[in-house]
């Protein structure tokens, strides 16, 4: 029987990123921003309890099983070749076992939830588990990091009103779509150097040096997609002022970036966590709590 160290166990929080959390951070924003549209502010308590959770635990599963995906490629790759089982700290068989149990436990925060949001659930296990084979198989999968991280928009309003308000969630979701695939490009430009040796493909890759133009247009429709939902739900000031502050933000990354650094290029992926916060800050000050 295979005991379980303070190593091992070490090893298991860095396979969920435990040490890492912007990519929970990244998730979660675009999910609360579904929940305050769809309440029409502070949602039921129980119903934000479950989002979060479940968000974490998801994204915890969606990181191992990457792990497991990338664990041939990662010792060849200078960020990645520390982690657990690029470093054979943890084997593939165990971090199979870690991502079932996550992806269990996240099917088990979202059972208190309605059938419709439920049914969402589960496609949602599917995208987040296919989304570390996409890079074997097309050249942007950043988009299909984009649908994974979008899914708990749907859901949100599955879950609050007992069914998807299409409209709202679908500009919601295109313009985290468009936010994702902005943020993982800078993300994957610190890496494209070791990519293009090993083979792996990205959007970084696929746009080339027209690559901080696709960012800055990405991420100029996800601002204004997000102001189209404001504008749609009547939003007060507080919301508008959100989104100037995060178009600040934004454009501060693109001139940090302008040289293409990695390290530049890693510390504005990070930023955008501001991003989403700042948007997240303006429309709950704009809807009321109660």
């Amino acid at each position: 029987m295979m005991t379980i160290t303070r190593d091992r166990l070490a090893a298991y929080g860095q396979l969920m990123r435990l040490d890492k959390p912007v990519g929970t951070w990244l998730l979660l924003w675009p999910t609360l921003w579904a929940l305050w549209f769809a309440a029409g502010g502070l949602p039921p308590l129980h119903l934000l309890a479950i989002f979060v959770l479940g968000t974490f635990l998801m994204r915890s599963a969606g990181c191992v099983i990457n792990d497991y995906a990338d664990r041939k490629v990662d010792g060849h790759v200078e960020r990645t070749r520390g982690r657990p089982l690029a470093s054979g700290r943890a084997t593939p068989r165990e971090a199979l076992i870690l991502f079932v149990l996550l992806a269990l436990l996240a099917l088990a925060v979202a059972a208190p939830l309605n059938a419709a949001a439920l049914w969402l659930s589960v496609p949602a296990v599917v995208i987040a588990a296919s989304y570390p084979f996409a890079k074997r198989f097309h050249s942007l999968p950043q988009a299909h990091l984009g649908i994974a991280f979008s899914w708990g928009i749907p859901m949100a309003f599955a879950a609050v009103g007992g069914q998807v308000d299409w409209p709202m969630a679908t500009l919601l979701m295109a313009a985290n779509l468009c936010w994702t695939i902005a943020y993982d490009t800078l993300y994957a430009m610190v890496d494209r150097d070791d990519d293009l040796k090993i083979g792996v493909r990205s959007s970084a890759i696929l746009f080339g040096r027209a690559d901080l133009l696709i960012i800055g247009l990405l991420q100029l429709a996800a601002l204004g997609l997000l102001a189209f939902a404001g504008w749609r739900m009547r939003l007060a000031v507080p919301y508008w002022l959100g989104l100037a502050v995060a178009a600040c933000f934004v454009a501060n990354q693109l001139w940090r970036v302008r040289h293409r650094d990695r390290a530049a290029c890693f510390a504005a992926f990070l930023g955008n966590n501001r991003v989403g916060a700042v948007v997240f800050l303006g429309l709950a000050l704009s809807l009321p709590p109660l």
